[in-house]
């Protein structure tokens, strides 16, 4: 038998892991998500989610459905406003805001939309970073990632997670019940994306 012209086998495509986060699915639950936030939060999810305490699929998703929520659907790493609207934070000591200008200098920046100075140099010092004296890099989508991460450990949000209590992670997330009918919604549609 004669193996000239034979060519090789082309190997099987490999399927992602089923806890996986690719770009791919993050455009199914997000359609309209911008790709270079889409793939800059992709790129290292899985790398930094076993960290984070991210190892089940309800953790995954509901993470996942609160960070939708809170970026827009994923078209956004910076809060929606202007000096006006970011005016609302000055003074806000809760945040650690007490210099004129960190309304504005410490706005939702992020994932979770990190916000006020306190928590730019807590969350700043727990990736490594100095957000205090840079707060454009927490829009950054590998720095908002490792943001998000640490903020989810450090809030305990896997408890709430587990029990699938999509209220208690949303006040974990955002101090209240603010957007809860859409953070429903992408709960719901994550869990048939992760399976």
């Amino acid at each position: 038998m004669s193996m000239q012209g034979a060519r090789p086998a082309s190997p099987a495509p490999t399927q992602p892991r089923p806890l996986s986060v690719t770009t791919e699915r993050l455009l199914r639950l997000a359609p309209v998500g911008k790709s270079e936030i889409l793939a800059g939060i992709a790129a290292d999810f899985d790398r930094l989610a076993a960290a984070a305490g991210i190892t089940t699929r309800l953790r995954l998703c509901h993470l996942l459905a609160q960070a939708a929520h809170e970026t827009d659907r994923f078209r956004t790493l910076e809060e929606y406003g202007g000096p006006a609207y970011f005016a609302r934070y000055d003074g806000r000591r809760d945040l650690g805001n007490t210099k004129a200008g960190d309304g504005a200098r410490y706005h939702g920046r992020g994932i979770f939309q990190l916000t006020g100075r306190a928590n730019y140099r807590r969350y700043g010092a727990l990736i490594g970073l100095d957000l205090e004296s840079s707060p454009e890099r927490a829009k950054e989508p590998a720095v908002s990632l490792a943001i998000a991460f640490a903020y989810w450990r450090d809030r305990g949000c896997n408890t709430a997670a587990d029990a699938d209590d999509i209220v208690a992670v949303t006040r974990l997330i955002n101090g209240g019940r603010n957007g809860l009918a859409q953070r429903r919604q992408l709960l719901a549609l994550a869990k048939t994306i992760w399976v």
